[in-house]
């Protein structure tokens, strides 16, 4: 973008002062989402704008993260030892703890459009200034409100690359999107001062696609003084999403597309589709045991599958998660696909596959293509079934001997001589991921960096409207490469006519935000063969009290219901795609825990939506927590769907006190559980030898003061019972 090589900077003080000098007074600053955020370079121009009243800072971004912290004494001991062993020298965002402290400057501004997920429920700022937008439409929405600053951590090149060239990184989101658009303002003159500022951050990993840039893309480049990238550790996943997860796995369809986000319930559907994959026999065993196939026989065999990925899965998703690598090591994520439609299609339907020959020829021309433009050219060029050397005028091949052949493909023996003299030997550039962003715990990260090049290239990292929207120049190529798409994203609640609530409670109060929800929605109906899963747990525990996740109504909706798709809980499949009201909430019922089942019933025969003689049926009353564990138990007895199949940055003592904590949280809601608590350490609260490493972990081993006593005999007891259930 800048006219000559970027200004490089060491300390981020100095680039905020080159950046107020070329865009004036009021910044409006664009950062990345989660781990792309240039940490130390945003806090400087925080505090200096806080320092000078004179000047004003809006910063637009999402996800702004923050290491864990406690709220409770016990938590704090079992919460900053980790922080310090994992996020080490995470540097914190400055503007967060000013709002977490209600000290944001009248001069700074946070608008972000995806929050932290419940973390700002009581936050008037970010609920005030929290931005509704689809994830497509950000870019748009930024430089409308006066955008005229990027600043993301970027990644230098390694050895054997290119000098001169830098990689986005984590985040070619929003940033890719906006490179042009910010290239035709400054080229006709008419725009404001614009500057784009790279932190070179060592530990990002150098990724391909539309995150490769040129150095001069960037105005400033400052360094980034070896701080830690933000890394979440694998959390256990918990039986709920095992069963989702297990649920979901059996949609999948070989040959197709995923899209898929982070956490237990990513992790989880990753765990399934290995075991579908490297146990096929077993896994049919595990669906026929839980009565998955007896109930949705026909939805499986016509949407998904049960046996092994022979043809392989693509991914494309909006974040990248950790899970895409495991599904790439297991050999499920192996579909690759090309940027272009007429050979995607050919590909797909088994017609030609990566080498190119005289064969490759005969199929494009049984697809309909005589002939050859300058642009089918290019395009075929570029992913090799033409060689470098060859090159096109007027619709004349010329091969590097001088020899000219008609681009025709019409006729038999031209055909023959194109493929003699210009053909390529294997196709080239097809990846197997397109991704906006990634993050994840730091194994992840480290294993993305240590990947050779060209198996990085097969993750390409891309702007979010390519990702996450359908629709414009590229409409037949996503059409061809999104095969069988399956969109699998998480809810909060579902109503009892299809709506989906996804980022709001009925307040209004924003929970997490829309990001790319509505978009891959939208897409499934749009692309022929796809589908939208919504994934939401039957019920959730709230103030001690279970209730229902699937409610007749509710006063905010993210999907609306004629949007409505496949709805998954850990009871069962649910596809509400073409029905009506009365088959709508049928299916829903199926699907819900039993405890709630007739309040819903009762709601909906109230409504006119059900005969009022209709009945539960059987099947769906056994719709409990306690026969979801017995049929899962087995499986469990044989070292199946543990709690962390793919390694976590806790330790075992961890493991045990995290529960132990979340134990005493969940028993201490109440006054009178707080009471049976209390009692209960009293009289059966003395350590036991087998609990004394975590009480070390906890600092509490030779607890003296009374209080550090008494937290000593609470996590005790919430300990002896962890242990004891195993």
């Amino acid at each position: 973008m800048s006219a000559s090589s970027p200004l490089r900077f060491t300390a981020p003080d100095d680039c905020v002062e080159a950046t107020l000098n070329r865009v004036g007074k009021h910044v409006v600053l664009g950062l990345p989402v989660a781990i792309g955020k240039p940490n130390t370079l945003v806090n400087a121009f925080v505090a200096r704008v806080a320092a000078d009243p004179t000047l004003k800072l809006t910063i637009i971004t999402a996800l702004s993260l923050r290491a864990p912290r406690g709220r409770s004494e016990l938590e704090r001991r079992f919460i900053e030892p980790f922080s310090r062993r994992v996020f080490g020298n995470y540097p914190e965002l400055e503007y967060l703890q000013l709002i977490e402290r209600q000290q944001l400057p009248a001069n700074i501004e946070v608008v972000e459009f995806y929050l932290e997920p419940g973390a700002w429920l009581r936050n008037d700022v970010l609920q005030q200034n929290y931005l509704s937008s689809n994830y497509t439409h950000v870019a748009r929405d930024a430089l409308r409100r006066g955008l005229n600053v990027i600043a993301q951590q970027v990644a230098a090149p390694p050895p054997d690359e290119a000098p001169g060239l830098l990689s986005l990184g984590s985040n070619a989101d929003m940033t890719a999107d906006l490179l042009p658009q910010i290239a035709a303002m400054r080229a006709s003159g008419k725009g404001k001062p614009f500057t784009l500022i790279g932190q070179v951050h060592r530990e990002m990993p150098f990724m391909y696609g539309d995150a490769l840039v040129t150095s001069d893309t960037f105005d400033f480049l400052v360094k980034d003084p070896d701080t830690a990238l933000f890394c979440p550790p694998n959390m256990p996943i918990p039986p709920t999403e095992h069963a989702i997860a297990l649920n979901v796995s059996t949609l999948i369809r070989d040959g197709g597309t995923l899209q898929l986000g982070i956490g237990e319930l990513g992790d989880g559907i990753c765990y399934a589709l290995q075991l579908r994959q490297k146990q096929p026999a077993l896994y049919r065993e595990i669906l026929e045991s839980n009565g998955l196939l007896a109930r949705h026989r026909r939805l499986i065999e016509t949407e998904g599958g049960t046996a092994p990925f022979e043809r392989g899965l693509y991914g494309c998703t909006e974040m990248l998660a950790d899970g895409f690598l495991d599904l790439y090591r297991s050999g499920i994520l192996k579909r690759r696909v090309y940027p272009s439609a007429k050979l995607q299609r050919l590909i797909d339907e088994g017609h030609v596959d990566e080498r190119v020959s005289l064969h490759t020829l005969d199929a494009l021309v049984e697809a309909g293509m005589s002939r050859m433009s300058y642009a089918d050219f290019q395009e075929f060029r570029e992913i090799g079934l033409f060689r470098d050397d060859v090159e096109y005028d007027r619709g004349v091949l010329i091969t590097p001997d001088g020899q000219q052949l008609r681009a025709t493909f019409s006729d038999p023996e031209q055909r023959a001589q194109i493929a003699e003299h210009c053909l390529g030997d294997t196709l080239r550039n097809g990846v197997l991921a397109d991704a906006g962003f990634f993050f994840g715990p730091k194994s992840f990260y480290a294993g993305l960096r240590e990947l050779p090049a060209a198996q990085r290239k097969l993750f390409a990292m891309r702007g979010i409207s390519f990702i996450n929207e359908l629709y414009g120049h590229e409409w037949e190529l996503k059409c061809a490469q999104r095969r069988y798409a399956r969109f699998v994203n998480t809810a909060m609640m579902i109503t009892g006519l299809g709506a989906a609530v996804s980022d709001a409670l009925g307040d209004g109060r924003v929970v997490s935000g829309v990001g790319g929800q509505y978009n891959f929605v939208a897409m499934a109906h749009a692309l022929p063969e796809a589908r939208s899963i919504l994934c939401v747990r039957a019920t959730r525990i709230s103030h001690g009290t279970t209730t229902s996740n699937i409610v007749w109504s509710y006063g905010h909706t993210t999907i609306p219901r004629h949007l409505r798709d496949i709805v998954v809980t850990e009871y069962g499949i649910a596809d509400l795609r073409g029905r009506t009201d009365r088959e709508i909430v049928e299916a829903l019922v199926g699907i819900m825990d039993a405890r709630f089942q007739g309040a819903l019933v009762s709601d909906a025969k109230r409504a006119g939506k059900l005969p009022r003689d209709w009945a539960i049926p059987d099947a769906a009353r056994a719709n409990t927590p306690q026969q979801l564990a017995n049929k899962f138990a087995p499986w469990r007895e044989r070292g199946l769907f543990a709690e962390l199949p793919f390694g976590t940055d806790f330790t075992a003592e961890e493991i045990a006190l995290a529960k132990a904590l979340r134990s005493l949280e969940a028993s201490t809601r109440s006054w009178s559980g707080r009471l049976r608590v209390m009692l209960s350490a009293l009289f059966d609260g003395s350590p036991i030898p087998a609990i004394q490493p975590h009480l070390a972990r906890m600092g509490l081993a030779e607890a003296r003061a009374l209080p550090q006593l008494v937290q000593r005999r609470l996590l005790a007891t919430a300990l002896r019972k962890i242990l004891q259930s195993g």
